[in-house]
């Protein structure tokens, strides 16, 4: 090599040395050496003592009030539904999950409102438990471990309302409901409709603080930064996934979920055919209850209830 570049090997290697110097320091940890060998049972108990500390920063006391808001209106959102179905019958059915609101029927609170229940979590930021372990911790409603976490009280009574054996006494649906005029009738389906939309825009304000996980492959919901391990999905002989969940950040339709139910309007047939099913409208149960009661349905809504679309093809004969 000549004197030459020599030199200007030299001066480049400088000047790389003095760009290098005038890096922030945040910069300078992208200039890895792959030969370095990193102790990783030296840097778990670090990593373990970070996780540790960020539980001082919660519960975050400006979600304080839009927690226990959620709880109000989850409540209020059960006596309102429990009241309207001893009015307003619900078809069920036996070997599908799909919901009629008609004339005849039979039908319940989770018909309406789909509980989504998770493991209740001793402390939010607990670590993953085994499989053997799921029955060290008890199933509560999602949205109560939610609120929960997030520093509204909750009770035991409030753990085990909505759940999969909720009972009519425990949500306190309003007696004599039967002899209530179409006035009052309206204002608790009014009620009941905008406990509805506080649950929903509450949970949505909870999901940007506290994180949600969900299983892409069984639904399965995870309240926490942490995971699980206890596989409820995949266990039977028929279910094609056999691994661990799959988890992926929760939204509110994960927790709340809007049972869809098919909407007869004024210009369809009685008895909903198949063959008009790209005409009719449809819209979550509880609008459709309200809205059955005389509530004012949000105009969100009337997109998808096609309010004024056209009847089915089988109604021009």
């Amino acid at each position: 090599m000549s004197s030459g570049s020599t030199r200007a090997l030299s001066l480049l290697s400088k000047r790389l040395y003095l760009q290098l110097e005038s890096m922030p320091m945040a910069f300078r940890g992208h200039w890895r050496s792959y030969n370095s060998k990193i102790d990783l049972k030296k840097l778990r108990p670090m990593i373990l003592k970070r996780i540790e500390n960020r539980a001082k920063d919660y519960p975050v006391p400006g979600m304080i009030p839009v927690a226990e808001e959620v709880l109000k209106a989850r409540e209020l959102l059960f006596q309102g539904v429990f009241t309207l179905l001893k009015l307003f019958p619900i078809v069920a059915c036996k070997f599908c999950p799909e919901v009629y609101i008609g004339e005849k029927g039979h039908g319940g609170l989770n018909d309406i409102v789909v509980p989504v229940e998770a493991f209740h979590m001793h402390n939010m930021f607990q670590g993953d438990f085994k499989h053997q372990q799921r029955f060290d911790f008890e199933r509560v409603p999602a949205i109560v471990e939610l609120c929960m976490q997030a520093g509204a009280d909750g009770t035991d009574e409030i753990l085990r309302s909505g759940s999969l054996t909720t009972e009519e006494k425990s949500c306190g649906g309003i007696s004599g409901i039967e002899s209530l005029s179409d006035d009052d009738i309206r204002v608790v389906a009014n009620g009941t409709l905008k406990a509805w939309e506080r649950l929903r825009s509450g949970v949505r304000k909870l999901l940007t603080v506290y994180p949600a996980k969900v299983c892409k492959h069984c639904s399965e919901v995870h309240i926490g930064p942490s995971g699980l391990q206890a596989r409820l999905c995949g266990v039977f002989s028929y279910e094609s996934w056999r691994g661990s969940h799959y988890w992926i950040k929760a939204k509110v339709n994960d927790l709340v979920p809007p049972k869809m139910v098919w909407r007869r309007r004024p210009q369809d047939p009685k008895v909903l055919l198949n063959e008009g099913r790209d005409y009719y409208g449809h819209a979550p149960a509880v609008v459709d209850l309200c809205s059955k009661a005389g509530a004012i349905v949000p105009s969100k809504y009337l997109c998808m209830m096609k309010v004024n679309g056209l009847p089915g093809p089988n109604t021009y004969y």
